[in-house]
């Protein structure tokens, strides 16, 4: 499956924005969605994933209450809903797919990306 995230893009500090994941060339429903993100100079890192029938999110503790995760098979689309967004939000924000949703994620472990959609939060 092909993956295409979109939706970033340039934000005051306390606004919101929605990462749409996209998928083309397969079903989303065999997979499960992950969103990850990598700031300058630092590794990437896992901050939301979505189960492949969407009974089951995990989000990354320091983002809980802020970042929501969620998917709709039929549109073959996933989304991450971010509010009160903070300058630190800053990054490129990537989708990823794997067969299973395990926590905590790993981008090792998964083999489809998107192309990465930059966020950038001003103060």
């Amino acid at each position: 499956v092909q993956l295409q995230a979109s939706g970033g893009g340039l934000v005051q500090a306390g606004g919101s924005l929605r990462l749409s994941c996209a998928a083309s060339g397969g079903t989303l429903d065999n997979y499960a969605i992950a969103w990850f993100r990598q700031a300058p100079g630092k590794k990437r890192e896992g901050v939301s994933g979505i189960a492949r029938n969407g009974g089951t999110t995990y989000t990354a503790d320091f983002l809980k209450g802020r970042f929501t995760i969620s998917r709709d098979n039929a549109k073959n689309t996933v989304w991450l809903q971010m509010n009160s967004l903070k300058p630190e939000d800053t990054a490129v924000y990537f989708c990823a797919a794997r067969g299973l949703l395990r926590w905590p994620l790993r981008s090792a472990d998964f083999g489809s990306w998107g192309q990465g959609t930059l966020v950038t939060v001003s103060s």
